[in-house]
């Protein structure tokens, strides 16, 4: 073997050229793989989001990256089995849908050692909207219940007097949070006979402001916020149905906020967000921002509830 000579002291050069192999040495895993270099403001993270929910996120991660330039948030919105599906084999570390996860879910994730996450951020509603030449925009939460179920499908047994026909029910995507509610509000394993699917919450509006007879089931987030342009843009095209509650026929509330958060509007649900991130990176300083005071603040102004009051300070004199 060739003999190594050794020393007791080195000299600054060579302290620094033992130094940068030692830095690199220190920013790759035991396993070889490169460490994440994100923090919770820095650094770039994949998110996925319900497309129930892209306009108010595409607010939440502008704001979120013009405060802090560093870290970029790729965000895809996507119909909710498939958002859990990315969440689930890591294609992102967030996922935004409005429930939280399953026992089965759960299981999946634990059998990967990965224990999510789960923080509630604001408080949303379905929305039930008609063409503009629908006469019926308020229905009892009971006839309601019957159509979605697929036992009224014609308009005449809401009223009498109608000459739109058969009713269509019409949802943004077949795996979408709006055709689960349904489903499970039902307490069916699929839609009724007369429900069909396009593959967007703004295709919904579209064919419902062409379609008579049609009854649109979409987030109340795209319609919400009076000051966007394109919720304005959608109300003009059609017409919200307020509804009654169970067994209070003849008051009837649309999804407003004040209705929302008081239970009077009937089909309300929670908005979560669901991090497989388990250490302080960009995934999880995304949640804190919008579960913060900025994040909600922003969901209120947006039309929904925040989970979390947003506070102001006043400073008397």
């Amino acid at each position: 073997m060739n003999s190594v000579k050794t020393t007791n002291k080195l000299s600054p050069v060579r302290c620094s050229l033992f130094a940068i192999p030692f830095i690199l040495l220190s920013c790759t895993a035991p396993n070889g793989m490169q460490e994440p270099s994100d923090t919770p403001t820095s650094g770039e993270v994949n998110v996925v989001v319900d497309e129930s929910y892209s306009m108010l996120f595409d607010t939440e991660i502008y704001t979120f990256q013009s405060l802090y330039v560093n870290a970029q948030v790729r965000a895809k919105f996507l119909a909710e089995k498939e958002a859990l599906q990315a969440l689930l084999t890591d294609s992102a570390k967030v996922a935004v849908i409005n429930r939280t996860l399953t026992t089965e879910e759960k299981k999946q994730f634990e059998a990967k050692n990965l224990f999510p996450t789960e923080t509630k951020i604001a408080e949303d509603a379905i929305a039930f909207v008609v063409n503009k030449e629908n006469p019926d925009t308020n229905i009892a939460f009971e006839q309601m219940t019957r159509i979605l179920a697929g036992k009224d499908t014609s308009w005449k047994q809401i009223n009498p007097q109608s000459s739109l026909g058969g009713i269509r029910i019409l949802f943004d995507n077949p795996n979408s949070s709006n055709s689960r509610y349904i489903t499970q509000f039902n307490k069916e394993s699929k839609l009724p006979e007369n429900a069909f699917a396009v593959q967007s919450n703004p295709q919904v509006i579209d064919y419902v402001s062409k379609n008579k007879n049609a009854i649109g089931v979409i987030s109340v987030n795209w319609i919400s916020d009076r000051d966007d342009n394109t919720s304005r843009g959608f109300l003009k095209k059609i017409k919200v149905i307020g509804l009654s509650k169970a067994g209070a026929a003849g008051k009837y509330y649309k999804p407003y906020q004040a209705y929302i958060k008081t239970k009077d509007y009937p089909f309300c649900r929670d908005v979560y967000m669901i991090s497989r991130q388990t250490r302080a990176g960009l995934g999880m300083g995304f949640v804190a921002f919008v579960a913060g005071d900025r994040g909600q603040r922003i969901i209120l102004k947006m039309g929904l509830i925040p989970a979390i009051a947003p506070t102001r300070m006043v400073e008397i004199h």
